[in-house]
């Protein structure tokens, strides 16, 4: 009888820990510390299961989780936070979330117009005009980055053929499960919706645990313009390292 009060507890046991770690899903409602009112196209994505999810009109949203999993939770505007999902939040299935609003000071901005003469001919040649090219390698995925903008690109090139290690290893050589996440967060389509409309870096940061000023000298290693790094939204950002990362694993086999 004792033997069978043991095995009768240890299948209890076994069984609660399955459900633990059983992928269920949660909901919840995000509202506005200040208003109460709820706050619609929040970004949430699930850090450990790389996929995501967008809060509706009335703030409600649901998604996929396990116990102990953290969301990443952001809108402009307000600042991020990070929530980690309890069992309790698992059993009442639902919970509400309070973001408070970021105090911005906005910095004065002095516009520069171009003086125009008024005849087209002169005019064109007095606004600047950046090109950008992109070489291409026999045999890689991705392109390099040349022009005004990277005017020694074409020696990044030549440099990344014939020591690409050195290069490359840094930035790539000590992250690779983060850079496995940042490729899968590229098959989530709630995710790569929310990055197309980002310009801020910060998911991407978050995913490769670095800080947001280095993105750009990761993109520079990767030869990419300046001009990109400004401007690429950050779906384009996610997928340029991403790519770049494939092109540095091809590069070390050699």
């Amino acid at each position: 009888m004792r033997y069978f009060a043991v095995f009768f507890l240890f299948l209890i046991t076994a069984s609660l820990s399955a459900q633990e770690n059983q992928t269920q899903k949660v909901s919840g409602t995000i509202v506005s510390d200040n208003t109460l009112l709820p706050l619609s196209n929040v970004n949430i994505i699930n850090l450990n299961k790389v996929i995501g999810a967008v809060t509706d009109e009335k703030g409600q949203f649901e998604i996929a989780v396990q116990a102990n999993d953290t969301l990443h939770i952001s809108l402009i505007g307000f600042t991020s936070i990070k929530v980690r999902v309890t069992n309790d939040w698992i059993k009442s299935k639902n919970t509400k979330i309070h973001m408070t609003e970021k105090a911005i000071a906005l910095e004065a901005v002095n516009i520069q117009p171009y003086i125009l003469t008024g005849y087209l001919e002169i005019d064109s040649k007095m606004i600047p005009i950046h090109e950008n090219y992109r070489y291409q390698i026999a045999g890689l995925h991705q392109g390099y980055e040349a022009g005004a903008y990277s005017p020694s690109a074409f020696g990044n090139v030549l440099g990344s053929i014939f020591n690409p290690a050195d290069m490359l290893y840094n930035f790539f050589g000590k992250k690779p499960k983060e850079l496995k996440k940042l490729k899968e967060m590229k098959k989530d389509v709630n995710i790569r919706n929310q990055m197309e409309q980002k310009y801020d870096r910060e998911m991407i940061a978050v995913m490769l645990g670095i800080d947001k000023s280095e993105i750009p000298e990761i993109l520079q290693r990767c030869n990419y313009s300046e001009s990109f790094a400004k401007t690429a939204n950050d779906l384009q950002i996610m997928d340029a390292i991403s790519e770049c990362y494939e092109e540095y694993k091809i590069l070390k086999k050699k």
